[in-house]
């Protein structure tokens, strides 16, 4: 049996501050925009947004479920976690540089670059 894993979604407050912070985090606009679901095509992986209110669907906030991006370098790394919220601080973790910071809905998100 053969496993892709494509998209991931994280639950939001609020849609739309949810989408500006991401914007400005993926440095590209939303590809898919809607006050339930919205959807950033990030190099063919799905990452979406999910305002799990307007379902009524429950949800607790925080490191259940940690999305880990990665970027080329340790500048790029740098640059991304200016003026964010660290729950984690950066730390070097065998051949990764590795961060975690908390992004504008309360979802604790990892960031990776490679040690050089």
């Amino acid at each position: 049996m053969n496993f892709n894993i494509r998209s991931l979604y994280i639950c939001v407050r609020d849609m739309d501050r949810a989408v500006k912070f991401y914007e400005n985090f993926f440095e590209r606009q939303v590809t898919e925009k809607d006050n339930i679901y919205s959807v950033f095509d990030v190099n063919g992986f799905r990452f979406g947004l999910f305002a799990y209110k307007k379902t009524g669907e429950k949800h607790d906030f925080g490191s259940n479920c940690l999305p880990s991006i990665s970027v080329d370098s340790l500048e790029i790394l740098n640059k991304k976690i200016k003026n964010i919220e660290l729950c984690f601080p950066l730390t070097k973790i065998g051949r990764n540089w590795v961060v975690e910071f908390i992004d504008s809905e309360g979802n604790h998100i990892e960031l990776t670059a490679p040690v050089t």
